[in-house]
């Protein structure tokens, strides 16, 4: 049985807003230890916005504990401007150290003394799981440490009383990714992103060469980012401290390189660890299998240490959206905390944030390390959480093919194909698709130009080197078109037929689901269409019922981001100006909305948030108010079709009329870059998972329709769509959404994000609603004995 780690969620009956919750009369303090992480100013920047917003003072502590322990101009009040301009800033501004003095008491007691003068009980601790530890070392003694200094004449016995308990939310920032409970640790995404850029620069020039690259990736006691980013570019080999290789490895993996060599593949790439060990216990160098590869395959090697480069450049899109959403979850926690709550840390479980108190968390992180020590590897992974171990077995069925001999024949055909707008992560979905279908047995079929090219016959055996280096790759390599089945759907039926097609895997946008729907409701005139057949969410829009994210969606953000970033630092330069950017995304408002939170936009126009002239008009009167204080800067984002009369044009129209003499207004519009470029490494990897769980689903599909020779599926839940739920990855016969879709405007009734408006409004200054009754519960780390926990 899996051990796994699954937090419990139970919904509160009475709604809890944000409106209700006051900070007036209360001090945070906020500060970054231990090891930078890209993301931690946008936490810092999430927490001071969100704790001025609700009333209370705070302060920023320079230089982590040690500038708690020397106090003076190290400890600063924060104002709603010092955080202006932050959030696209890697590493921390308010500075980070290592501190000495923190682990003494004569340490914590000065920390405590300059906390009490200033009024500080609340404490914000973004770091590692050292600095955590640390924060709740201090909030145990705390009392008695005030007691010290009420009895050395230090603090008066009414301060001592005032102050008596000490309250403390952590969030993890890291990029190890390294700390149990949560999903994702701030800047783990950051850093994958550096890592693919490396690995895909590194890529060309390997080709050029036909050379052996062996990569060191930062994580002396995790693996994740050495898995991930194996994953993400389809790595030939790698080694993680989780899971040392068996003995023999040497040989193996040289056999596996040859192989892939004699396949015409020009190039390998092994991703190593830093923290790399063997069966027992020995480090694994990148020097050692450098050496190993030279000696017995002869080939060209070079090693590329990626070193501090990892912890660099600015935040991607989700580490600012992470970190912001867990800034403002933090202010919440510490605004509920009551003296006997334990010290707790905010994180994200799937897509959902979530409090786990923090020694809980910390214990389990302990005990990965403890069981690496005592070579119980199997246990280490398994601790690591779920999110590790499918990653690990992902990678598994995706890197190593088995000979012919080995696999078993199913004597299945499988087709594959894209529908839709093109979106980044596509092609990692399809090569995931084929070679899972490989491995478990089925003769995989892929079909170009979505439905146009099924109708005309474009259907070809697609093998397992033939997808070999596409997870890198923008766009569509099969070629994708956004033709519906409908009106070709005799031909296509006579093409499964002729190619006697078993199941259909089918990845793309709107298209897709309604392609689905339509080959569904034509089971009646045509039987080869009673097959298996499930569909995998690839937009960048993130349009599509029963899933909360779609492949492509994240590139895009980035995409978005980035070119706000440029813009905004134009605008900075210039002074006084306000930019007008539109996004695509259909009727869909989530690029404009998590584009607007991630680029930290004064206001997102979409179609769900319907908006009049005095909507706009308050937003012209905000701006100018803006342009008082020192950012001179505005960035507004409309969706494309947020509204028939409200055109990008005329609210730029608006914008420079209404703001004559105060601000000056410029236009863009992203248009296609916003599906173009090299899909990120979230994408990939989703793409990857969600993929062959799709695969691994029709299998078991074919096994339960056949009967005497042939398959035959006809029930609702034999075409469905899989998309991603909250914390898990859900298989929803597609007739069932039906009622959660508005066909008119190709968006689903509901969608989960817009819970994350007033977010970005209250981080812009605007006074909002703000509904809080998600989080709260403070949840605990269940180890469940279960089969069936099928989460990502």
């Amino acid at each position: 049985h899996a051990h796994d780690v699954v937090p419990f969620l139970t919904m509160p009956d009475n709604k809890k807003f944000i409106e209700n919750l006051s900070g007036t009369g209360k001090c945070i303090g906020v500060l970054t230890s231990g090891g930078d992480a890209q993301g931690m100013n946008a936490a810092v920047r999430a927490v001071v916005r969100m704790g001025i917003y609700v009333g209370a003072k705070v302060y920023f502590i320079h230089e982590g504990y040690q500038g708690m322990v020397d106090g003076g101009d190290n400890i600063k009040e924060a104002s709603w401007e010092s955080v202006s301009s932050m959030l696209q800033v890697g590493g921390t501004v308010i500075g980070s150290a290592r501190c000495k003095d923190f682990r003494t008491h004569e340490g914590r007691l000065r920390a405590a003394l300059n906390l009490v003068q200033r009024g500080i009980t609340n404490l914000c601790v973004i770091g590692g799981d050292g600095s955590l530890t640390g924060a709740n070392l201090f909030r145990e003694e705390w009392s008695g440490l005030l007691d010290e200094l009420v009895q050395s004449g230090e603090i008066s016995e009414e301060a001592s009383q005032i102050h008596s308990a000490l309250h403390i939310v952590g969030m993890v920032g890291s990029i190890d990714n390294d700390f149990c409970g949560t999903d994702m640790t701030i800047g783990t995404d950051s850093a994958l992103h550096r890592i693919i850029e490396v690995v895909d620069a590194i890529m060309t020039t390997a080709q050029s060469h036909q050379r052996t690259f062996v990569l060191e990736v930062m994580g002396r006691h995790c693996g994740y980012l050495a898995l991930v980013s194996a994953l993400a570019c389809g790595a030939d080999w790698v080694l993680i401290p989780e899971m040392p290789p068996k003995d023999g490895w040497e040989e193996q993996m040289c056999n596996k390189l040859s192989e892939n060599r004699a396949d015409k593949k020009r190039l390998n790439i092994i991703i190593v660890a830093e923290g790399a060990i063997d069966q027992n216990n020995k480090p694994i160098t990148t020097e050692l299998i450098k050496d190993l590869v030279v000696r017995c395959l002869g080939f060209d090697t070079r090693v590329t240490i990626l070193g501090h480069v990892q912890r660099g450049g600015t935040p991607s899109a989700f580490d600012r959206i992470l970190a912001s959403r867990m800034g403002v979850e933090a202010v919440l926690a510490l605004l509920e905390a009551s003296p006997g709550t334990p010290a707790c840390v905010v994180s994200l479980c799937g897509n959902q944030a979530v409090r786990l108190p923090l020694m809980e968390c910390v214990q389990m992180t302990q005990e990965v390390q403890k069981a690496m020590d005592e070579k119980r590897f199997e246990d280490a992974v398994r601790l690591r959480g779920r999110s590790f171990e499918n990653n690990l077995n992902t990678y598994k069925l995706l890197s190593h093919r088995k000979i012919d001999s080995e696999l078993p024949h199913s004597s299945f055909n499988v087709a594959v194909l894209n529908v839709g707008a093109p979106a980044a992560g596509m092609n990692a979905a399809v090569r995931s698709a084929v070679r899972v279908g490989i491995t478990e047995g089925h003769t995989m079929f892929a079909v170009s130009d979505g439905f146009e090219g099924f109708c005309k016959g474009q259907i070809k055996e697609i093998k397992w080197g033939d997808v070999g280096g596409w997870t890198g790759q923008g766009g569509s390599l099969l070629g994708t078109k956004r033709t519906l089945p409908a009106k070709h759907i005799d031909k296509i039926a006579e093409q499964m037929r002729i190619h006697n097609i078993n199941a259909l895997l089918v990845i793309g946008g709107f298209e897709a689901y309604l392609g689905l729907m339509e080959l569904q409701a034509a089971r009646s005139k045509h039987a080869e269409f009673c097959v298996p057949m499930v569909m995998v969410p690839a937009t960048v829009s993130n349009n599509i019922p029963g899933s909360d994210l779609s492949i492509g969606a994240d590139t895009a953000l980035n995409a978005i981001t980035d070119t706000c970033d440029r813009i905004k630092q134009s605008a900075s330069g210039t002074k006084r100006r306000v930019f007008i950017i539109e996004t695509m995304g259909g009727y869909c408002g989530y690029l404009a909305t998590v584009g607007a939170l991630a680029a930290g936009a004064d206001a997102a126009y979409i179609y769900e948030e319907p908006f009049d002239i005095r909507d706009l008009q308050s937003n012209v009167e905000h701006l100018t108010e803006k342009m008082k204080t020192s950012i001179q800067r505005g960035l507004v984002l409309r969706n494309e079709n947020c509204s028939v009369n409200y055109t990008t044009d005329f609210i730029y129209q608006l914008y420079s009329e209404e703001g004559k003499g105060v601000f000056d207004c410029r236009k863009n519009v992203l248009g296609h870059m916003q599906q173009g470029g090299s899909p990120s490494p979230f994408d990939r990897n989703f793409g990857t998972k969600i993929s062959a769980k799709a695969m691994q689903w029709i299998s078991k599909k074919l096994k339960e329709c056949y009967r005497e020779g042939h398959v035959f599926a006809n029930t609702e839940d034999s075409a469905c769509l899989l998309g991603m739920r909250r914390r898990a990855l859900v298989f929803q016969p597609v007739i069932q959404l039906k009622d959660e879709t508005d066909f008119v405007h190709r968006i689903p009734k509901e969608q989960w994000w817009l819970r994350l408006r007033p977010l970005m409004k209250i981080l812009a200054k605007y006074k909002t609603s703000y509904d809080v009754s998600d989080s709260g519960q403070l949840e605990h780390i269940i180890r469940l004995r279960t089969k069936d926990i099928s989460a990502i």
